[in-house]
């Protein structure tokens, strides 16, 4: 027996990538819905061997539903979330609008899968932030060990984390630049992003960080442990699928750098690539289509006390929305609705 599943966002990147998800891993699937806004009513979709049809969501009825996966924006998802919601339709919403709130639960299966019971509060669980989501699956099993103070991260994240037009951008602006006259000025960023980096994701704070660094520190301390100190500087780089993070972190004990490899090899959701010779490492294209986050870069560092580094990466797409949103049904499945 399996569940009635529902995509919301299902023309979206991520709604595509979780349908081809839910495929790979087998999840047990009864029936499966695909939503879309009335524009692209009756655009056709694939799962596995069967071909569907997006379903109007302003007019969807969720009530026959056990669980439905949101990958619209928050504005959407302020309004269709809570009515999916309140039929008993479990809602698991990858937008940032539920992450921060006290009464529903932010989850990354690999580290806080016992907090899947406070959905009951409003029906509604959080997936975090696609930087966040791989960082916290290398952090958890080390801070298990000896404790982490703080965690200073520099991200390099790729043009998917800012969907499709992103994407068009920098291929557009990469050919431009060698067709004269074919020249692309930037609309989704703010600066031309092809061949450049741009130390700007998302709008700007009064103290001076953006949205995207404050995520990372506010989820990271709600995922894991509320102590933790962290400082992020998150870069959009020329990348099209792949988010790269060099992660610094001081612990309250020391940790050697050949047992925390081996803490990581033990870990779940993650790879160890880390030979200190050329290529022995794992770079953003590598991982694409992959579900593992990729560790590498593993060393001491010799400026503080009990200092690590490590290189950090993973699929966007996948562990840092759509993988992460799959993950978190299982976990209802194994541990709340247990039908499949």
């Amino acid at each position: 027996m399996g569940y009635n599943i529902v995509i919301v966002g299902a023309t979206g990147n991520v709604g595509r990538e979780m349908l081809n998800i839910l495929s790979e891993r087998e999840f047990p699937v009864d029936k499966i819905a695909v939503l879309a806004s009335r524009k692209s009513i009756g655009t056709e979709i694939t799962f596995s061997d069967n071909i569907l049809k997006t379903q109007d969501l302003e007019t969807f009825d969720f009530s026959s539903w056990d669980i439905a996966l949101f990958a619209i924006g928050s504005e959407a998802t302020k309004i269709f979330a809570p009515k999916a919601a309140k039929t008993g339709c479990i809602v698991i919403d990858n937008s940032s609008l539920y992450r921060y709130d006290p009464d529903v639960p932010l989850i990354v299966p690999e580290v806080n899968p016992e907090a899947i019971f406070g959905y009951t509060k409003k029906n509604i669980i959080a997936n975090p932030n696609c930087s966040t989501a791989q960082m916290v699956v290398a952090l958890k099993p080390l801070h298990d060990r000896a404790r982490i103070k703080r965690v200073v991260v520099s991200t390099y994240q790729s043009v998917s984390g800012s969907g499709k037009e992103a994407i068009d951008e920098l291929w557009n602006q990469t050919k431009g630049i060698y067709v004269p006259g074919q020249e692309v000025a930037p609309k989704v960023y703010p600066k031309q992003i092809a061949f450049n980096v741009i130390p700007h994701i998302d709008k700007f704070m009064e103290d001076g960080t953006t949205k995207e660094e404050w995520k990372m520190v506010a989820e990271t301390k709600k995922i894991i442990d509320k102590s933790i100190k962290v400082t992020a500087t998150c870069v959009r780089v020329p990348v099209f699928v792949g988010h790269s993070e060099a992660v610094n972190i001081e612990f309250e004990e020391f940790l050697d750098e050949d047992e925390a490899r081996n803490i990581l090899r033990e870990a779940p959701g993650i790879l160890v690539v880390d030979k200190r010779d050329n290529g022995g490492y794992i770079t953003p294209i590598e991982c694409v289509g992959e579900f593992a986050t990729y560790i590498s870069r593993i060393r001491q560092d010799s400026t503080i006390e009990n200092g690590l580094n490590l290189w950090c990466v993973s699929d966007n797409l996948r562990k840092g929305a759509a993988l992460n949103a799959v993950q978190i049904a299982e976990v209802l499945g194994q541990k709340v609705l247990k039908k499949g």
